[in-house]
């Protein structure tokens, strides 16, 4: 036998039944009235009634059903919105493994001195690091709570204590740019890990990848693997504090975010941006990143770099042939691997200079 919410979808049901639901008045356990009440919030005719129903649930069943991994993940993003999120499910919200850390995330940015009180007691919060920058960097964590969190984010990366004001700036930078994005993370979370381009090589060692069972096993994991493992926000954090082998890596994630995290990284070299610029297998939202930003375009490796990269977009390309020198003019009216375009106007920008140096 269908279940009521299965066939209220298919509106199979009377309206009168409709009307009763969206009170919240059938004989059904909490956590299917729930779901379907938040159905029901969605509807064009009885959305209202069901918000108010909703609203109105009782204390104690809605906090089984917030605390339950087995509730819909419908049910558990609509009361940890912004909007809907009670006091008292909080914490059975926090602690439910179900609910995705994307939006716990969320929650840390919030203006709720009691959702921000349940974060800094969680556990679950303790143990992710990115959650923690975000709430550090919340100007309304009450004061006894923000020592807390520090203690649990000193705990987790005890380097932060060793190297002082550098890795206190990096802190910053993270939790400035995790809330800046807060929900573009949240809307990647639901995406797998990918990066542009795999080679075979990289294809196998993913598939041969399994889930840590213990510290010992995570430890002899590559640092592919272990990237492939790591949500965005982990992802967004590791690109802005990471070593060089991950920023490699991570250049080339999916997510836009992430490559655009990479790019903040204040540890990043000349070295690794003159790397990144002529990088073939990267998403061509990279190369236009560091294409705009002043402070690698004052680098003549990096504006030859991208110029000559055949996935550099053309009209990226085309505003960087003013810049190059004569001999690179030369060498980009050659280059096959660009297109033809660009190698004629190449072609003519190096005619133009050789001539007038003639003259």
């Amino acid at each position: 036998m269908s279940r009521m919410i299965e066939l209220i979808k298919q509106s199979a049901v009377p309206a009168n039944v409709m009307r009763s639901a969206a009170r919240g008045a059938l004989s059904l356990p909490p956590e299917e009235m729930v779901e379907i009440l938040v159905y029901l919030s969605g509807h064009h005719l009885f959305a209202e009634q069901a918000k108010l129903a909703l609203a109105g649930f009782d204390k104690e069943s809605m906090q089984k059903v917030a605390g339950n991994p087995e509730t819909s993940p419908d049910v558990l993003n609509y009361l940890a919105s912004p909007e809907n999120l009670r006091p008292a499910l909080v914490a059975n919200l926090i602690e439910n493994p179900s609910l995705p850390g994307s939006k716990l995330l969320e929650m840390a940015m919030s203006h709720s001195h009691d959702t921000l009180e349940g974060l800094a007691k969680s556990a679950r919060v303790r143990g992710d690091a990115a959650i923690l920058h975000v709430l550090v960097g919340n100007a309304e964590l009450p004061d006894e709570h923000r020592t807390e969190v520090q203690a649990a984010l000193a705990a987790l990366e005890p380097q932060a204590a060793v190297n002082g004001d550098d890795i206190l700036s990096i802190d910053e930078e993270v939790s400035k740019f995790l809330q800046e994005h807060a929900r573009e993370i949240a809307e990647e979370e639901k995406k797998e890990f990918a990066l542009t381009d795999l080679s075979e090589e990289e294809k196998q060692e993913l598939k041969a990848k399994q889930a840590a069972a213990d510290k010992a096993e995570h430890d002899r994991m590559s640092p592919l693997q272990k990237i492939a493992g790591l949500t965005v926000g982990q992802r967004v954090q590791l690109g802005m504090k990471g070593n060089k082998e991950e920023r490699y890596i991570l250049i080339r994630d999916g997510c836009k975010l992430v490559s655009a995290a990479v790019l903040e990284c204040p540890k990043l070299s000349d070295q690794e941006v003159e790397t990144f610029a002529a990088m073939k297998n990267v998403q061509e939202g990279v190369l236009r990143a560091i294409a705009g930003k002043r402070k690698f375009m004052k680098q003549y490796a990096v504006v030859r770099a991208l110029a000559s990269n055949p996935r550099c977009p053309l009209d990226v390309g085309l505003t960087l042939l003013k810049s190059l020198l004569v001999p690179d003019l030369r060498n980009m009216s050659m280059n096959k691997n660009i297109s033809e375009t660009l190698r004629k106007v190449a072609f003519k920008m190096y005619k133009e200079k050789t001539s007038a140096k003639k003259d």
